[in-house]
């Protein structure tokens, strides 16, 4: 479905509102908007290309809360407040806060009990030593690579900003994936966004717990009574977009013989539905699209680099090197 509006739209309602003021005092607006001032020079020579200029790069989130801020300076402007409200309406996400981000375990399962149910809140008993808990809140920007590497950094002693740290924690996580398929696809990203995308560069998290059932397979008879226990990988985009990445092996479609499975089919799609319908966007690789031999290594680091380069352009995340 088409958006109501455009972040082009919104651009230039910005702008036409900013418009209205006198060239004199754009620097000074912007300064308190926190935009980059720039000269009375520029503001003279055109108010619309001036504003233009200094939000041609904020993403989707930033120029919804700078057009919130313009009315409260200017209230009385329709079509800035219109499309606001429009983008808002339309944003989606999914409700409520993140509690708990249980991640990259690379051992056995954590123990877990509710240690306050009314406040929703978990304590892990047993196995913490090999699953992180991200304990900060998630901003309304998404949770930053940057930012997952501070937490590293403050929860370990560590410097920051510096590359050993930032290769620790990279190393960490990547330690958490157990098949070739998702490490490619782990490795992938890194190596296509890490320095194109800057202090923009989201978190692909791994191995995230999604639902914990405290019982074990085998205590279960081989019955699992929550589906997808663990999401392989999960990003947190801003307006609370949650973007869910599934790698598909034999597993997922078949049972332990190899023999394929209407049944294991069926479970996985239902899953699907249900996290669509809560808002995530879920998108699935087969394992034979990430082949990491010598001859597929290539192509498949191609086809994930292409695959993010699209969900970010749909998310109106920017690279560096375009701005």
């Amino acid at each position: 479905m088409s958006p109501l509006v455009t972040i082009v739209e919104l651009r230039e309602a910005i702008a036409d509102a900013l418009a209205e003021e006198k060239s004199y005092n754009l620097p000074a607006i912007c300064t308190a908007l926190e935009l980059e001032p720039g000269t009375e020079e520029e503001a003279y020579s055109s108010k619309r290309s001036y504003v233009r200029n200094r939000i041609i790069t904020k993403s989707l989130s930033d120029l919804v809360d700078l057009g919130e801020k313009l009315l409260e300076r200017y209230p009385n402007v329709e079509d800035l407040s219109n499309i606001v409200y429009l983008f808002k309406a339309q944003a989606g996400g999914v409700s409520g806060d993140i509690k708990n981000l249980i991640f990259a375990a690379d051992g056995p399962k954590p123990e877990l009990v509710l240690a306050d149910a009314l406040n929703n809140t978990i304590e892990i008993v047993e196995n913490a030593e090999y699953c992180l808990v991200y304990n900060l809140p998630i901003p309304r920007s998404g949770l930053l690579w940057q930012d997952l590497v501070e937490w590293w950094a403050n929860s370990n002693d560590l410097a920051f900003p510096d590359r050993e740290t930032e290769e620790s924690l990279f190393l960490r996580l990547r330690n958490s994936l157990a098949s070739p398929p998702e490490r490619l696809f782990f490795n992938s990203y890194f190596q296509g966004y890490h320095n194109a995308l800057g202090e923009s560069f989201p978190a692909l998290i791994p191995q995230v717990y999604l639902h914990f059932d405290p019982k074990s397979l085998k205590d279960l008879g081989g019955q699992q009574r929550l589906p997808r226990q663990r999401m392989d990988f999960l990003m947190l985009m801003p307006n609370n977009q949650r973007i869910v990445i599934e790698i598909d092996g034999k597993q997922h479609y078949s049972e332990s013989n190899n023999v394929p499975s209407p049944r294991k089919y069926s479970e996985m799609v239902a899953e699907d539905r249900r996290l669509r319908l809560l808002g995530y966007e879920v998108y699935r690789f087969g394992g034979y699209e990430l082949r990491d031999d010598e001859s597929n290594k290539a192509q498949s680091g191609n086809l994930v680099q292409n695959f993010f380069c699209q969900l970010f352009d749909k998310h109106n995340i920017i690279p560096t090197s375009e701005t």
